[in-house]
Parts: structure tokens; C-alpha cells; sequence
């Protein structure tokens, strides 16, 4: 807790919170072209949105510049630097699945190892019907695929609705398990989806097996012609990374409020219950199989709109985009952020995936352009070093290092939950 108060303490006068905030946008924006200076200015834009966070100013402000931050500043970054702007992107599609299963594991206490086959139904949904596969499987004359774009927006909401009925066909096996079997369940499921996206191709053809889906339709520029009025000329490719940014942070706002909302209700408070002891909550009154489907459909409704997004972003979508290593990340997000914590999953996600996208594929193209260019470090050259010494190979064990240093070194996660920052100080 250390650090958390010297940064409060650093933070706890408006103005000098603001100038600092600021600073650090302003100072983002230096360098972002090269390696390691890239990587360091988007860090320090990352870190001025949680500067934002443990600032004690007022919320009016903070609302003001974290709009001027994620609205202005990082689109500004984006046209500069495209590979910033799917980062972001992609952050914003973590984040979401992130809050969806820290509802699943953090407040209920549901430990869910098949998470990603939810995400995987959603992005399935649209991608069959916003697509040419639907026309291998359905020969009505006047019903022809792909769907027009505009019907995007109608699959967010089937998204939605197909991901918190497949939570719900989940939960209902479930119910009476607990810890390891009902992680060995729900990794079971992950894999039944899987494998049912991967053979699906027959005998009649609905997910193309593992050739996967393409071309997927993209969600119709409904503002171009307001553009256009305004005498601004881009072209689509320039506009859909935009688009899709704007997007995926109206979702990640919905979720977040969505999330707040149910942790301070008495359906959070309930959940909160089942996790500390499942047979007092069930004693007090607690009803287990309404608020344990509410998890499940819950959570995978987030995983359900944003697999929607992923398969219209990628235009291209297989099977081996949603496998257990999936999981697995997502689970790791919620871990390092602290279990029950929305702050904690959404700072989580946002690591973890800088540092699979950013930190470790850029340190290894730095090591290669230091290792062609023959630079010699404390008398050794550098070209002489082997070329499977590449940080991008070692994702997992460097994963697994952090989550090893992290249980032991902070066991409730980097912005814990008050009640898990109690137990554990208790402890």
C-alpha cells in the first residue's frame, strides 16, 4: 500500500494533479515513431489516465480530461501512428471481456477456465450472417448474404442476447459445482465450442471449419455523408480504425456502468455472498440458481456484443482465435488487476495487453535492428547472439513469471477491492 499512498500524496492537491496529468499527455505524444522512445511515450499516455484516477480533484475535471485524453488526444495519436489506434482497439476488446468475467469469478466466485467461448459465439453470430457462409446452409430466393451493414447494429443486440443465453445453457449443468470441478466444466465447454466451430463445416456448412469465415461484412459509415457536407474527404480505410475506436469505447463505457451498477446493487451484494461462503448466503435467503445464471448471463453478454466487434473488425475469423490460452489471458487479466475490481480489470486487461502487443514485439524488433546493425554491448556483438533469444517467444513464461511475482508479492492484485485489501492485511 506504499506506493498507492505516495501517489495519493503526490496527487492530493487539484492543481498540481492537473499540471502532472497534463504533462503526461503532452509529453505522450513525443516520439512515436522510434523504439524504445515509442513505447515509453504511450506508456506515460496510459499512465496519465490512471494518474487521472487517483487524482483528488474535482469530478467534473476528471471527466473533462480523461473526454480531452480518449477523445482528442488518442485519436490525434492514432492518425500519427495507426499501430497505436489498434492497440487501443484491442485494449478496449480485453477490457470488456475482462469486466465480463471478473462478474463471473470476482463477485460471484465462479471460476469460469471456457470464458472465451462466449466471446467465440458472438463473433460467430455475425460473421455466418454478415458474410457469404450463410448462403452454403439457407437457399431461400429472396433471403440472400451477406446482410446489409446496417444490420450490425441489430447483431450487437443478438450478440448480447446469444451470449447471455449461452451462459445461461452453461450454468444450468453447473449449478451444484464448486472450485476444481466446475473449473473443469467450464474448460470442457470452452473446448466443446471450439471444436464444434472447428467440424461445423459438415455435413452441413455453417462455420466453414477451419478455413474460417471472410469477407465479414464492417458496420456501415453512417456519418460519411455529414462529412462529406463539411468538405472533409477520407477514405474508409482511414475512417474505420476511428470509427471502430469510437465504438469499442462507447461499449467499454456501457460495460463499466453496467458493472458499477450491479456491484453496489443488492444482486452484486448477493454475489458477493456466494463467493465468501455459498451455504451462509443459501442460508440467509440468498436464491443460488437465479443469481448464479444472472452471473453467467451477465458476464457472457459482455463477451457475446464484444465478439460482434471482433469478427467486424478482423473481417476474418477461425477457430484458433478462440482457444483455452484465451482464456487463460483473460483470466490473467482480472488476476493482476484484483478479483472483484473494476478499476483493477480494466488496468488488468490494458497490461497485459500492451505487454503481449507493444512491450515484448517491440523489444524483439529492437533486438533484431541492434543485432543487424552490429552494435557491440560490454565487449560482446550482438550479431553473435542466437536468433530464438526473441522476447515475443517467451509471452507465456513471461506471464507466468508476473503472475508467480504477483501472488506472492501482492496476492489481492495492483487495485484491489477494500474487502480483499482487509482479508488480506488481516491475514
Amino acid at each position: 500500500m506504499h506506493w498507492r499512498g505516495a501517489l495519493r500524496s503526490l496527487l492530493s492537491r487539484p492543481v498540481p494533479a492537473a499540471i502532472t496529468v497534463m504533462a503526461a499527455i503532452a509529453l505522450s505524444g513525443y516520439s512515436v515513431a522510434h523504439f524504445p522512445r515509442s513505447i515509453m511515450a504511450f506508456l506515460l499516455f496510459q499512465a496519465s489516465i490512471l494518474l487521472l484516477y487517483f487524482s483528488r480533484i474535482h469530478p467534473w475535471l476528471k471527466a473533462a480530461l480523461a473526454v480531452l485524453t480518449l477523445g482528442l488526444l488518442m485519436p490525434i495519436l492514432g492518425t500519427i501512428n495507426g499501430y497505436y489506434l489498434e492497440v487501443t482497439i484491442q485494449v478496449g476488446i480485453f477490457v470488456s471481456l475482462a469486466l465480463g468475467l471478473n462478474i463471473v469469478v470476482g463477485l460471484a466466485g465462479l471460476l469460469d477456465l471456457g470464458y472465451v467461448a462466449f466471446f467465440a459465439v458472438g463473433a460467430y453470430t455475425w460473421a455466418i450472417f454478415g458474410s457469404p457462409q450463410a448462403n452454403k446452409f439457407i437457399s431461400e430466393a429472396w433471403l440472400k448474404f451477406p446482410l446489409a451493414s446496417e444490420w450490425f447494429f441489430v447483431f450487437l443486440v443478438l450478440g448480447v442476447i446469444t451470449g447471455a443465453v449461452t451462459g445461461i445453457l452453461l450454468g444450468l449443468p453447473v449449478l451444484r459445482l464448486r472450485g476444481d470441478y466446475l473449473a473443469i466444466v467450464t474448460l470442457g465447454f470452452g473446448e466443446v465450442i471450439r471444436v464444434l466451430a472447428n467440424n461445423l463445416d459438415k455435413p452441413i456448412n455453417f462455420t466453414n471449419g477451419p478455413k474460417g469465415i471472410t469477407p465479414i461484412q464492417r458496420p456501415p459509415l453512417f456519418f460519411q455523408p455529414f462529412l462529406h457536407l463539411l468538405g472533409i474527404e477520407a477514405p474508409p480505410t482511414a475512417l474505420y480504425p476511428l470509427y471502430l475506436y469510437f465504438l469499442v469505447l462507447l461499449i467499454v463505457g456501457v460495460v463499466t456502468v453496467v458493472n458499477r451498477r450491479l456491484e453496489n446493487s443488492h444482486i452484486g451484494r448477493a454475489w458477493e455472498a456466494i463467493r465468501e461462503d455459498e451455504v451462509a448466503a443459501q442460508a440467509m435467503g440468498v436464491p443460488l440458481v437465479r443469481l448464479k445464471l444472472m452471473a453467467f448471463a451477465c458476464g457472457a453478454s459482455f463477451a457475446g456484443v464484444m465478439g460482434v466487434v471482433f469478427s467486424s473488425k478482423q473481417v476474418f475469423i477461425n477457430p484458433e482465435s478462440f482457444t483455452f490460452l484465451e482464456s487463460i489471458g483473460v483470466l490473467a487479466m482480472v488476476i493482476l488487476g484484483g478479483m472483484g475490481s473494476i478499476p483493477g480489470a480494466i488496468l488488468g486487461a490494458t497490461a497485459v495487453t500492451v505487454l503481449n502487443l507493444q512491450i515484448l514485439k517491440g523489444l524483439s524488433l529492437w533486438l533484431n535492428e541492434l543485432r543487424n546493425a552490429g552494435v557491440t554491448i560490454l565487449g560482446y556483438n550482438l550479431a553473435d547472439l542466437p536468433t530464438q533469444l526473441e522476447p515475443a517467444k517467451y509471452e507465456r513464461m513471461v506471464f507466468g513469471a508476473i503472475l508467480v511475482l504477483m501472488v506472492i508479492l501482492r496476492p489481492q492484485g495492483i487495485i484491489p477491492t477494500r474487502r480483499r485489501t482487509r482479508e488480506l492485511g488481516a491475514e
